[in-house]
């Protein structure tokens, strides 16, 4: 299961870059390209699993955006969306696997708890 690594690493990647702030963190935006292989189901069972065992992350939250695939067309100079898995441009035909969004794999937006004054 390569979503419980994912977890641990979105995890590292927060203790290495915010140290002791990570307890205040409220909610982890993560965006994954269709083509990542990324299921957000999945993603949020090892998150849930993770925090279990790990007390201090108790109330932070997971969101995951999933990004469409996008493809450019050299022939028309335009992106398209990618459907069905087909890489042909929709305007004119051309097959295409430049690859504008949709493997992509990071944290997107780190939100803290508001502090009480």
């Amino acid at each position: 299961m390569h979503e419980l690594s994912i977890v641990k690493d979105i995890f590292d990647t927060l203790e290495e870059h915010y140290d002791a702030k990570v307890e205040d963190i409220q909610q982890v935006q993560v965006t994954a390209g269709l083509l990542s292989n990324v299921q957000p189901v999945l993603i949020q069972n090892a998150f849930d699993a993770f925090i279990t065992d790990h007390p201090y992350y108790q109330e932070m939250e997971l969101e995951v955006l999933v990004n469409d695939i996008i493809a450019h067309c050299s022939q028309c100079n335009k992106d398209f969306q990618v459907r069905y898995h087909k890489f042909v441009c929709e305007d004119c035909g051309t097959p295409s696997a430049n690859i504008v969004q949709g493997n992509e794999l990071f944290i997107s937006k780190v939100i803290f708890k508001q502090k009480d004054h």
